[in-house]
């Protein structure tokens, strides 16, 4: 028999997350000018937006250099992110509300790294599905019919 290869799940540009990215940071934007009095409200309205806008672009969108790429599950149960630079970082699940039917939140599993929010959209819905199970249960389904 041949060794488990490692699922390798590459990502795709969302344009739907990066809306709601858009439009959460605009919103912010506007409940601090309609709250805030003064010269300040607007140049930080800005700020938020631009910030935003940054969001969008490196994590929804993924044309930052450290925008992450790809994502491999591992036999063991492991999984890691490689990000454009080609750095990877060994991710674990986001348990709780981390993991529905339209999205699965990555942690790093170290200080160092950044965490990774996957939409439905940015996987295919097979590959998806294979991302939900191993946030769920911790191994993939080609790996729980391996033999022990």
């Amino acid at each position: 028999m041949s060794a488990f290869r490692p699922h390798r799940l590459e990502l795709s540009p969302s344009t739907s997350f990066a809306g709601a990215v858009l439009a959460v940071h605009a919103t912010a934007a506007a409940c601090l000018l309609a709250t805030m009095p003064g010269v300040a409200a607007p140049a930080l309205a800005i700020l938020i937006v631009g910030l935003g806008a940054v969001s969008a672009w490196e994590r929804a969108l993924l044309r930052g250099s450290r925008a992450p790429r790809v994502i491999e599950v591992a036999g063991s149960g492991s999984a890691a992110v490689i990000l454009a630079n080609g750095k990877a970082i060994e991710v674990r699940p986001v348990r709780g509300i981390g993991v529905t039917r339209y999205w699965v939140a990555l942690a790093p599993a170290t200080v160092a790294g950044g965490a990774v929010f996957v939409t439905a959209g940015m996987l295919s819905p097979a590959q998806m599905r294979i991302l939900r199970l191993w946030a769920l249960w911790g191994r993939t389904p080609a790996a729980a019919w391996r033999p022990a």
